[in-house]
């Protein structure tokens, strides 16, 4: 009696075994069939990709990827409590959010911004020295307050020469309109927004004035990196398809509209835009990922971030540039 009971209890102890382990096969291809979760938001470097989700080229190309839409700054918090994969975000602010937890490599570089940042004023201030002893809103730590900054440097004015007011880049057409903001930091096209909101209100310094200082970025989780590499890999191959489609003139009326409609606006307002940011093709990702100083290279640019975030202490210690940055998807292509 006893050998058949445990003749019982083994087959049975069995059974459980193979049901764990066909169980846990299932939930593994479950897992690694969950397609890559990115978070964008309203730039047109990241807004290209709408035009690859539009015309099917991910399920083409064999990768499974879900985008998701947010507010800027809201993508990046999503990305640091780790429910996407991967988010669209300057250089710089890979840093802000690595530093809050969010830890990422720069796989991709979608652009430079090349006028669409800019700090905006009314009606009346003409030059940066007019806001001298003025309040000027910008959301603190963040790209447009590194452009301010910088500005400022550059025209031998004092950080406590402007008062510094901390707002979400999408409050900023409200913050313009409100009576004690006489300037604000903000991007295309909110930009826009906030010019209608003030009529007359226009541009002091953009982007075009450094370019470099601001880069765009596919920043993944590094795990996601190390266990996905062939699709991450698929999803940067993607990127010149994009550039080239919305660069030629042939196609460039469609790539605008499908642009057009994810931002809510019309095609003659969007097309503007794409002037202020140099989309980069692979081949010309690669010359910004050498290592150099200064702002034609994605690690001097990202150096010259991170002591801006250390001095203003949006974080408290100085980041270690070269570990966010992954110049290998580039290169392999």
């Amino acid at each position: 009696m006893a050998s058949s009971h445990s003749k019982n209890t083994l087959h049975h102890l069995i059974h459980k075994v193979m049901l764990l382990v066909v169980a846990f096969g299932f939930s593994m291809t479950v897992r690694a069939a969950e397609p890559l979760k990115i978070g964008y938001s309203d730039w047109p470097g990241w807004v290209a990709w709408q035009v690859a989700i539009d015309k099917g080229w991910f399920k083409e190309a064999g990768v499974d990827v879900k985008f998701e839409w947010f507010d800027y700054s809201a993508s990046m918090d999503a990305f640091t409590a780790g429910k996407i994969d991967a988010v669209l975000m300057t250089n710089g602010d890979a840093l802000v959010t690595g530093a809050g937890g969010g830890r990422s490599s720069m796989i991709l570089i979608t652009d430079y911004s090349n006028g669409n940042d800019m700090i905006l004023a009314k009606p009346g201030i003409k030059t940066l020295a007019d806001l001298k002893g003025k309040k000027v809103s910008v959301e603190v730590g963040l790209v447009e307050h590194l452009l301010l900054r910088n500005a400022m440097k550059k025209a031998g004015m004092k950080a406590g020469d402007i008062d510094i007011v901390n707002a979400k880049t999408n409050e900023m057409p409200q913050m313009l309109a409100s009576n004690d903001i006489a300037a604000i930091g903000a991007w295309e096209p909110i930009a826009g927004q906030a010019r209608k909101a003030v009529p007359g209100s226009k541009a002091i310094v953009t982007s075009a004035d450094e370019p470099g200082l601001i880069y765009d970025v596919l920043a993944v989780n590094p795990a996601s990196v190390k266990a996905r590499r062939a699709e991450w890999q698929k999803v940067v191959k993607l990127w010149d398809k994009v550039v080239a489609y919305i660069e030629d003139p042939k196609t460039q009326p469609d790539a605008v509209k499908i642009m057009a409609a994810r931002s809510g606006v019309s095609p003659a307002e969007y097309l503007p835009l794409l002037k202020g940011t140099k989309l980069l093709s692979l081949e010309e990702g690669k010359k910004v990922y050498v290592k150099a100083n200064g702002y034609q290279s994605l690690y001097g640019s990202t150096e010259i971030a991170n002591t801006f975030n250390w001095y203003n202490k949006v974080y408290g210690l100085s980041q270690n540039v070269p570990s966010y940055i992954d110049p290998s998807f580039t290169n392999a292509n």
